[in-house]
């Protein structure tokens, strides 16, 4: 049977980029800028699914074909935001028709010496999927063109130490921006968010009343972005945006409900509580009770009169 999964390369610098894009090398060896509207850039010479040990950030102004990101095939809106971090799979527009945007590839080591080469991995968007993709308003648009044309407007000229602050900062800025944008994205796609936590609550509690817990443990932050179709930090930052909790803190919320009821209905004993919600260790649910409620599970049942 004939297997239909392309082949992922590994592209190791922005020069191998360059090369396969027909293009002159780039004028900082750790940072590129492709400005697609460039008749010379196309990006279909790019193989169709590969890997590199870059930062990637693409500004889709206009979007012909199909673009692959992860295991397959995404039509992304116009005026669309994408990130990409190293080792994460990606990929060239299937059908060429002629995209507008901008693609930011830069190395890690670019940031070293400057407080965002620790501060890029707290950017959970760089992992998101392709249906959690940014899609910008049009005053959003302008904002992200302008900071791309000061970075394009830097590369384009000998940098030096200066125009390397310059081009650290305006991605630091392109980063702030996207993080404001996703907020804003969380609390207006309605249809997206509105019964999200109603959703959330329903797949914690068939865990817990189907008995998941005892064979597979306490509830884990990527079993609940699965049964949601999110990824796990899409999932946390739409919550944290909603309720100021993110998805790990809603899961200890819902324990501690849980074994709230257990403890004041049952004559469990704490260990056995403890075994209900998927704790391999009763002292690691009694930790987290008392971290959680300021008393011990033995306490709080103490407090209601009923027997231990």
């Amino acid at each position: 049977m004939k297997n239909d999964t392309p082949k992922i390369e590994k592209l190791e610098s922005i020069n191998e980029i360059h090369r396969m894009l027909g293009i002159p090398g780039p004028a900082h060896p750790l940072i590129s800028l492709l400005d697609t509207r460039e008749e010379s850039i196309n990006l279909s010479r790019l193989p169709v699914s590969y890997v590199t040990t870059l930062y990637k950030i693409s500004f889709i102004a206009k979007l012909g074909g199909q673009f692959r990101y992860g295991q397959g095939y995404y039509d992304f809106d116009e005026g669309s935001m994408v990130f990409t971090a190293p080792n994460q799979i990606v990929g060239s527009t299937a059908i060429y028709k002629g995209n507008e945007g901008y693609s930011l590839i830069f190395h890690q080591d670019f940031l070293q010496g400057y407080p965002l080469a620790a501060k890029i991995k707290q950017y959970g968007f760089f992992t998101y999927a392709s249906n959690e993709a940014l899609h910008l308003s049009e005053r959003e648009r302008s904002t992200i063109s302008a900071v791309f044309s000061i970075i394009q407007e830097e590369l384009a000229n000998r940098i030096d130490d200066f125009s390397h602050e310059v081009v650290i900062a305006q991605i630091e800025l392109l980063l702030s921006y996207a993080k404001r944008f996703y907020k804003r994205q969380f609390l207006t796609r309605q249809a997206a968010t509105s019964d999200l936590l109603e959703k959330l609550e329903e797949q914690l509690n068939a865990y817990f009343r189907e008995e998941k817990a005892i064979d597979q443990g306490v509830p884990t932050v990527q079993y609940l972005a699965e049964k949601l179709n999110y990824t796990p930090n899409y999932l946390s930052d739409m919550l944290r945006s909603l309720t100021g909790l993110n998805a790990q803190q809603h899961i200890h919320e819902k324990l501690i409900e849980r074994s709230k009821e257990l403890l004041s209905t049952t004559r469990l004993t704490v260990s056995e509580v403890a075994y209900q919600l998927g704790f391999e260790h009763s002292q690691s649910f009694s930790r987290l009770f008392k971290i959680k409620t300021k008393v011990s599970p033995v306490q709080f049942r103490s407090s209601l009169n009923i027997l231990s």
